[in-house]
């Protein structure tokens, strides 16, 4: 007789841990059934030493299991422990085949043949159980000697080449690891590493510019031999002799299986997840999904679903999602809607969530504030910095398109977005945007709306699509409407360019005119046999329509100046065809060609001009939106700019005035640059990184010193330090000598170690301390529009 069960718990990750660890408490009959031979697998195949983040920091764990920032090892232990300590009724090595049945009379096939019954299933398999395998010949063979696709310690292997496949975290994570004892190459199928995390694709750039990894962008597996793997590359078939290859691939929902389940998918993509109810039940009445498969991948989410559907089982019908809460705070603002309606509302009214997850979609409100504007309230203004994105859920706005008169607008309605140039080009606002009647506003953090972007296929195709379109209005073609562009838009395209990439070369044909949306690119000729910087473009701004006005080949070459620097690429044709469109247009690119032969003209006999553009590029000026400069024509050694910015900042000095280059007399010391895309708020756990409205980027007192943004920070302008003892007294330092003088003394040991960094003197006036203290007028700090005028003062 086969044994029954209250619940079955099917899948020991954190999500199945914490429901049976909930079951075990409560004294519910339950089983717990997980297919290895330990519990929570997916933790267990993360690398040996990863540290295992706790987020959402602002979400509190419901668990008898604990949880909380920790190295992976440590967490798994803890968890062993809990699990005889709470009395977890859990069976290893018990892989299951089927579920059939229905609520109160659940049967589940195991691999043996034997069978268990169960009044409610839940499933907590996640999707690392499913992950996806090279089909490539020689694959299978190769899985019995050189291929795989996990990886446990890095530091097992040493002096070794080693092939990692994938461009998602977790193969950069493995890359980057092995790098230290191996010489490792990582094959991309696409031009760029679009999934990852920032900082894994800042850790993973640098390591490829330094050498220390080897890329094939744009790159596929063809076939594996005896310890060979071949790839079809842009330049051909390259075969790569190697001692192992770590294939991460990701994983797909295990769709087979839960649809033999009797659960229902809402399309054919095999990367789509089940819907479920708010109470994580599936369309099958008494089967439960919760974990990655239900569409929440973090831990602390995972164990919350799992604590919560054991206590509803229980006849707890009035607890409500750990989240709730919170989400009630957020849609407070609009009146009389519960937290379901609003979603429901949200997800129908707004097509660009419509196949989000609904799960996804509350993870996304978390990150999300809810505005009920009057008419005529400014939600953002034209200069300003913010970067977040907004959705109209009710009513509309109004663009604000001339500078000049506020009174001139374009409408976007119910269902529509805007402030996405701001994630895309981390420069400030192009227009002022204005409420209208009736008005309910979603604004959505940018790192969230970065990590959807990047997540799902269909959200970055409409976003893309219709950035496309407003860029060409904003910065080229104001005039013409989205309807007179449609086919300009149905021949342009998207690309992104790593630092010193080729747009186009000198020389060649010119074939299209690229609007330069992110980053920023350098535009240089061959003069007496070398190649000489002419000119800095950054976004908003387009190269490339000479050679399509003049009918002559490209006078230039032009390399993108930063790593991730995206472009329009505009077809010749297009682009003829909105200059027949618009007389406005073909008059200010008359203007325009006239402009840039004549400072073409002036920078080529100027080399040294374009010597400093390209020096200050180099040093990250081309990304920056205000960095610090030094003349050292002028410079007394005074040591004022480091002394004011200790004095101002409580001790903590955040200026190095001697570190960093120098071309003739221009130097970069060591200062934050306040860059469009902020590497340093990249993985912050507690988000405790900001920008401010002017540019400044900024670290607050939720900083818990983890050392993501010292390590992310590719100029290293960050440190880690505890307040001084005392603070320092200025003026007593500079006419007595007393107190411990510039950089604060030092530290106080016991004092609380935080991310350092420049500020920018945010909340002073005057504006920056360092260079209100400069006797001789040395410091400046200038954004990239402004810096490039020091390549006229050369001239002179």
């Amino acid at each position: 007789m086969a044994e029954q069960y209250r619940i079955a718990v099917i899948g020991s990750g954190p999500g199945g841990l914490s429901a049976a660890g909930r079951a075990a408490a409560l004294g519910i009959s339950h089983i717990l059934l997980e297919k290895t031979d330990h519990a929570s697998d997916t933790i267990y195949k993360y690398q040996k030493g990863k540290l295992v983040m706790a987020t959402p920091d602002n979400l509190d764990l419901r668990s008898d299991f604990d949880f909380g920032l920790g190295v992976r090892e440590e967490i798994l232990d803890r968890w062993d422990a809990q699990i005889a300590e709470l009395g977890v009724n859990i069976r290893y090595n018990a892989e299951v085949t089927g579920v059939s049945g229905s609520k109160g009379d659940f049967t589940i096939t195991l691999a043996d043949g034997s069978q268990i019954k169960a009044e409610n299933v839940i499933l907590a398999i996640g999707l690392q159980g499913n992950i996806r395998r090279l089909e490539v010949e020689g694959a299978a063979e190769a899985e019995k000697t050189f291929l795989q696709y996990q990886l446990d310690d890095p530091d097992e292997y040493e002096a070794e080449t080693i092939v990692v496949i994938g461009a998602g975290d977790a193969a950069i994570e493995n890359a980057v690891a092995l790098a230290r004892d191996n010489r490792v190459i990582i094959v991309n199928r696409r031009d760029e590493f679009a999934r990852a995390k920032q900082g894994n694709l800042t850790l993973i750039t640098q390591a490829i510019e330094k050498g220390d990894i080897e890329c094939y962008y744009n790159s596929t597996p063809l076939r594996l031999g005896d310890h060979t793997i071949t790839l079809k590359t842009p330049e051909g078939e390259v075969e790569i002799k190697c001692d192992r290859v770590i294939a991460r691939l990701g994983a797909i929902p295990p769709r087979r299986f839960v649809e033999s389940c009797g659960v229902v998918f809402p399309n054919d993509n095999p990367a789509t997840l089940p819907e479920v109810s708010g109470r994580y039940e599936s369309n099958v009445e008494g089967l439960f999904i919760i974990g990655a498969l239900g569409g929440y991948p973090l831990i602390k989410q995972a164990m919350n679903q799992g604590y919560e559907v054991v206590e509803y089982l229980n006849g707890n019908t009035e607890i409500k999602p750990a989240d709730e809460p919170r989400l009630e705070e957020i849609f407070a603002p609009w009146k009389g809607v519960t937290v379901d309606e609003a979603l429901a509302t949200i997800r129908a009214n707004v097509p660009l969530f419509a196949e989000i997850n609904p799960l996804m979609l509350r993870e996304l409100m978390l990150d999300s504030a809810v505005h009920t504007p009057e008419p005529g309230d400014v939600i953002f203004s034209r200069g300003d910095f913010t970067n977040t994105f907004w959705t109209v859920v009710e009513g509309e706005v109004g663009i604000c398109v001339d500078a000049d008169d506020p009174d001139i607008q374009v409408p976007l309605g119910k269902g529509e977005f805007f402030g996405e140039m701001g994630l895309i080009a981390g420069r400030p606002r192009t227009a002022t945007v204005v409420a209208r009647e009736n008005c309910v506003l979603v604004e959505t953090g940018r790192r969230s709306m970065i990590k959807l972007i990047n997540s799902v296929d269909a959200v970055k195709a409409v976003i893309d699509r219709t950035a496309i379109v407003r860029q060409i209005q904003t910065y080229l073609a104001p005039e013409l409407t989205r309807e007179q562009l449609r086919p300009v838009v149905e021949q342009s395209s998207i690309h992104t360019f790593a630092k010193g990439d080729v747009l186009f070369e000198e020389g060649a044909p010119g074939d299209a005119l690229y609007l330069v949306r992110r980053g920023s690119v350098t535009v240089s000729r061959r003069i007496g046999g070398r190649e000489i910087v002419l000119s800095y473009v950054a976004s908003g701004n387009y190269v490339g329509e000479m050679a399509l006005l003049s009918d002559a080949p490209r006078s230039a070459t032009v390399r993108a100046a930063i790593d991730n620097t995206e472009v329009i690429r505009i077809e010749a044709a297009a682009f003829q065809e909105m200059l027949a469109q618009s007389p406005q247009l073909r008059a200010a690119m008359d203007e325009k060609f006239r402009e840039r032969i004549e400072e073409n003209e002036r920078m080529a006999s100027l080399p040294e001009a374009g010597g400093i553009i390209e020096f200050l590029v180099e040093q990250g000026v081309g990304e920056a939106t205000d960095v610090l400069l030094i003349d050292e024509a002028l410079c007394v050694r005074c040591d004022n700019c480091e002394k004011a910015c200790a004095e101002t900042h409580g001790g903590l000095n955040r200026l190095n005035r001697e570190a960093g280059p120098t071309f003739a007399n221009l130097h970069v010391p060591t200062s934050c640059r306040h860059c469009e895309h902020p590497h340093c708020m990249a993985d912050c756990p507690p988000d405790a990184i900001h920008r401010g409205v002017d540019g400044e980027v900024y670290i607050d007192d939720t900083c818990i010193a983890c050392g993501n943004c010292v390590r992310n920070c590719p100029y290293g302008v960050i440190r880690l330090a505890a307040p001084p003892k005392r603070k320092p007294g200025l003026l007593s330092w500079l006419l007595f000598g007393a107190g411990p003088g510039p950089g604060g003394g030092e530290a106080d040991p016991e004092g609380k170690k935080r991310a350092v960094k420049c500020d920018m003197c945010k909340d002073i006036a005057g504006g920056a301390s360092c260079v209100r203290a400069c006797p001789t007028g040395a410091a400046i700090r200038v954004s990239p529009r402004e810096f490039m005028n020091l390549a006229a003062l050369a001239r002179k």
